[in-house]
């Protein structure tokens, strides 16, 4: 007996004075570390079993939380040597720190539904859950963000709290996130990685001797190939990995049943073992064709993704309720904007159109209206509460379509244009003709009705005396001239207004000497208004008809003369270039035009002063001219502050 327990104690002593680390875990999760029918197990268990063996120490695993683990860490008394973490690359923690053990990444997590978080600037204003000392908030001590940081003690906890609308993001380490989103269906992964990081075996500072022992022993499985087996076997085999604890369960029944059958005989037991080793292979050929078209349904996935993000236009799918299901955030916003309405100016809720569309079961298509811009919308039902909303930018081609219009309203016109004075003129030369025959002869009759009013006192023409009757006479002749040159210029406008243009014929011509001819012959219109010049010292040159450009600019000057006061009128006329543009400008400090009045300028017959003998042509004309000079022009007028227009052409050097 008493050599028993000598030898005993023999056997004791090399294990009793073998140094220990003590390794400190907490996870619950596979296959990193959990803990099985009392048996703590994982990669990091057994990685750290090896590293036990090459340094010739004895591994002791103590479990507790994450959060009094990280604690104990840094604490030089404590009775754990070594925990596990996951640290953010390129940021290490103020611990003695291994190399890297396995790769790893956190994300944003949301509910269903709501956005994507595409980087870190989406998640300002939002309520963010972070597991306190996990590598995240490692992370976000260098790295100051804009959201409102909610503290969890388990990144489960924070999934709770999004399913309870607490938070409204969880930003979670991979592995444990692909663990629970099968327990909360309503969660989703919304952002590509965020953070990467890499599993480190940390130590306090104080036992960097140590924690040099484990790095040799690490790189040493590392060159030797055994770290990548147990990489291999940890991770390498696919979903059936993510809960190594059940099919742990399920083996260990197994084992029992092969136990029970191994008792009835061996050659049961032998049959048995080959029918294992063919269902084996089918069904490693049954996971490698899994794999094969899950890659393949999910770079498909990938790439319809890129194709419907990578259109202009809108796309959003929303349900009844207005939920956002799937959207490629382009335009997305003026949905709900209160300057997006239909072309009617009707006012546009996207509730109403999507119930309407719904309830009728009918697609929605509306020409829309936003700042200035054109819109076409299209809702459509694709489902029994659900309908795709597509929404393009239609300006440009509202504006050809309108441009097409005018264009075609123009062309009718001038066809008429050109009948009408054609019909015009030779009555127009008929009255000019007689007026002047009647101003003659009145003349030569006046002193024979002076004569005759002499013999006869009591004499009357047409009721009136002959003194009187000759001076009305010759007024009305007055009347009837001048009324025959206006009709006889609104003639000369409409054919001109008809008349195609012959850009072959156009020369040089100076918009100075244009503005100085358009001066000396609109001087009895201008005398009562103070006019300046500015005239560019450069002379722009371009090309075109002098005096179809001098008709334009005459009919500027004196439609800002008619707008000026008499006396207070101050027009300025100046020319310049920028660039390869010549620049012919016209402003005055009149009475100015209103936005409705600015819409409508240029459109023939349309006038302010139809009472005063307006014709609308003359803008009308203007505007032709310039068009076939391959000009613009641009008008900017407001009530009481005057207008200015600003014709630009193209600089002949």
């Amino acid at each position: 007996m008493r050599f028993l327990f000598l030898l005993l104690i023999t056997i004791s002593l090399p294990v009793l004075a073998q140094e220990s680390i003590v390794f400190g875990v907490h996870s619950n999760t596979a296959p990193l570390e959990w803990r099985n029918n009392g048996v703590d197990q994982g990669f990091n268990v057994e990685l750290m079993n090896r590293i036990g063996q090459l340094t010739d120490k004895r591994i002791i695993v103590r479990r507790k939380s994450f959060q009094q683990l990280v604690k104990d860490v840094h604490n030089p008394n404590s009775d754990i040597d070594v925990i596990a973490v996951v640290s953010p690359v390129n940021i290490d923690r103020q611990l003695a720190q291994s190399d890297p053990i396995y790769a790893t990444h956190a994300k944003a997590y949301t509910l269903q539904g709501k956005a994507l978080i595409n980087n870190w600037a989406d998640l300002v204003g939002k309520r963010v859950a972070i597991k306190k000392g996990a590598f995240v908030e490692v992370f976000l001590s260098d790295h100051l963000q804009n959201f409102d940081r909610v503290d969890v003690d388990l990144y489960e906890t924070g999934f709770k709290l999004l399913t309870k609308n607490q938070v409204d993001v969880v930003i979670a380490e991979s592995f444990v996130a692909r663990r629970l989103l099968p327990l909360y269906p309503s969660v989703r992964s919304s952002s590509d990685a965020l953070i990467y990081g890499a599993f480190n075996f940390v130590a306090n500072g104080t036992k960097a001797k140590q924690m040099y022992q484990i790095n040799e022993a690490l790189r040493q499985l590392k060159i030797s190939g055994e770290y990548d087996q147990l990489v291999n076997k940890w991770f390498g085999t696919g979903r059936e990995k993510v809960d190594l604890t059940s099919t742990d369960n399920r083996l260990f029944a197994f084992v029992i049943l092969v136990a029970i059958i191994s008792a009835v005989g061996l050659v049961y037991t032998g049959f048995i073992s080959a029918s294992l080793r063919r269902h084996t292979k089918a069904l490693d050929a049954e996971l490698i064709q899994r794999k094969r078209i899950e890659a393949e349904i999910s770079e498909l996935s990938k790439q319809f993704q890129s194709v419907l993000d990578g259109i202009p236009d809108g796309v959003t799918i929303v349900n009844k309720e207005l939920q956002h299901l799937w959207s490629n955030d382009n335009n997305i916003h003026l949905l709900v904007s209160d300057e997006f309405y239909y072309i009617d100016h009707d006012v546009f809720i996207l509730r109403m159109a999507v119930l309407d569309v719904l309830t009728s079961q009918k697609s929605l298509t509306a020409d829309m209206v936003y700042q200035q811009q054109f819109w076409q919308l299209q809702i459509h039902p694709i489902a029994q509460e659900q309908v795709v909303i597509l929404l393009a930018e239609s300006t440009e081609q509202h504006r050809l379509r309108q441009a097409n219009e005018e264009a075609s309203r123009l062309a009718s016109l001038g066809e008429l244009s050109a009948g009408i004075a054609h019909e015009i003129n030779n009555p127009t030369g008929l009255i000019v003709h007689a007026v002047s025959l009647f101003t003659a002869a009145i003349k030569d009759l006046t002193p024979a009705a002076s004569h005759y009013q002499k013999q006869n006192p009591f004499w009357l023409i047409a009721g009136l005396p002959p003194d009187v009757a000759i001076d009305e006479l010759q007024h009305s002749c007055g009347t009837i001239e001048e009324g025959s040159k206006r009709i006889s210029r609104i003639v000369n406008d409409l054919k001109r207004y008809a008349m195609p243009h012959i850009a072959d014929e156009y020369t040089q011509v100076c918009l100075n000497d244009v503005v100085q001819v358009a001066q000396r012959l609109t001087a009895n219109q201008t005398k009562y208004h103070q006019i300046t010049l500015k005239l560019s010292e450069s002379s722009p040159m371009i090309k075109g008809d002098a005096q179809q450009l001098h008709q334009v600019l005459i009919n500027l000057i004196q439609n800002a003369c008619n707008a000026c006061l008499a006396e207070q009128g101050a027009i300025v006329i100046e020319t310049s270039i920028e660039d390869d543009i010549a620049i012919l400008s016209i402003k005055d400090n009149g009475c100015g035009m209103n936005s409705a009045t600015l819409k409508r300028i240029t459109e023939p017959f349309f006038t302010t002063r139809r009472n005063e003998g307006g014709s609308g042509l003359g803008l009308s004309v203007c505007s032709k001219i310039i068009k076939e000079h391959h000009g613009e022009m641009q008008i900017q007028s407001s009530i009481g502050k005057g207008t200015q227009i600003r014709l630009t052409f193209a600089l002949v050097q």
